[in-house]
């Protein structure tokens, strides 16, 4: 299941998660608005309803290649007598249904698919329906506002990685340059590798030098070192390649992170991010 997101509506917390690309909604919330102490006997009195069977035997025929028309065939006639008793569960196994889903566990419950949950909320309180709507769409509205935005940071960031390969550094350089005695020295891991040619220090220098700080080194690092941090990560496994020792790729990292963040702190695009 993927992670669950939640809407509240007129104080009642509601559970929607994406399955298989579609927004199902939580039916047990729903219906816990109605009554909470007869939650599954609400959701099973919807489903005896002959307009409920075909509304979902209609949606499953339409949306479900893999659906068992004959079955639905059956519970159909059956729905409205006063023996005939329908679960989510009964229905899913039978006609092999994907409208419904039943899950068990501590995040469990019976879903469905917006479109049969906006129904089954409608057959709850009208009014209920319409608040759920109103907020569902603040959801929808605000995970597209995310996605928008995402994308734009990743169109800035494209832009200034090109701009990387085709400026020239201009004025001094930025971090500084390493000295012999870093050079010489034999790094544990190729992160404080790194780290000494972007920030200048190891972790455990920075850790000494920040003891009132809790994190690393990067978690205080700005948008401009992360962005040369991640090229540097690339480049030196492309230097590991090539047989370059500790001490040549020290260097040759340094020298990229000079010119990079030189580059990156005049670009105007990323300042905008900030």
């Amino acid at each position: 299941m993927a992670q669950n997101r939640k809407i509240n509506v007129q104080g009642n917390e509601i559970v929607i998660y994406k399955h298989e690309s579609n927004d199902y909604i939580s039916l047990t919330d729903i219906a816990r608005y109605k009554d909470p102490e007869h939650i599954d006997v609400i959701i099973q009195n919807w489903l005896r309803n002959r307009n409920t069977i075909e509304l979902l035997g209609f949606w499953e025929i339409i949306n479900n290649p893999d659906f068992k028309p004959l079955e639905f065939e059956g519970f159909r006639k059956q729905a409205g007598l006063n023996s005939f008793v329908l679960t989510p569960k009964r229905w899913i196994e039978t006609t092999n249904a994907i409208g419904i889903v039943s899950k068990s566990g501590r995040n469990g419950g019976t879903f469905a698919h917006q479109d049969i949950a906006l129904e089954f909320a409608s057959w709850i309180s009208i009014e209920f329906k319409l608040y759920i709507i109103k907020e569902f769409q603040r959801l929808k509205d605000d995970e597209n506002n995310r996605l928008k935005l995402e994308w734009n940071l990743q169109r800035t960031l494209a832009k200034i990685n090109y701009h990387i390969h085709t400026d020239a550094i201009k004025e001094t350089l930025i971090p500084k340059e390493v000295s012999k005695h870093q050079a010489a020295l034999i790094y544990a891991d190729e992160a404080d590798l790194l780290n000494t040619a972007l920030f200048g220090l190891t972790a455990k220098e920075w850790r000494e030098r920040n003891g009132g700080k809790s994190g690393n080194i990067r978690d205080y690092a700005g948008l401009e070192q992360l962005v040369v941090l991640s090229n540097l990560e690339s480049i030196n496994a492309l230097l590991i390649k090539q047989g370059l020792s500790q001490s040549e790729r020290l260097i040759q990292l340094n020298k990229t992170a000079i010119t990079q963040m030189k580059t990156l702190v005049e670009n105007r695009a990323i300042k905008k991010l900030k």
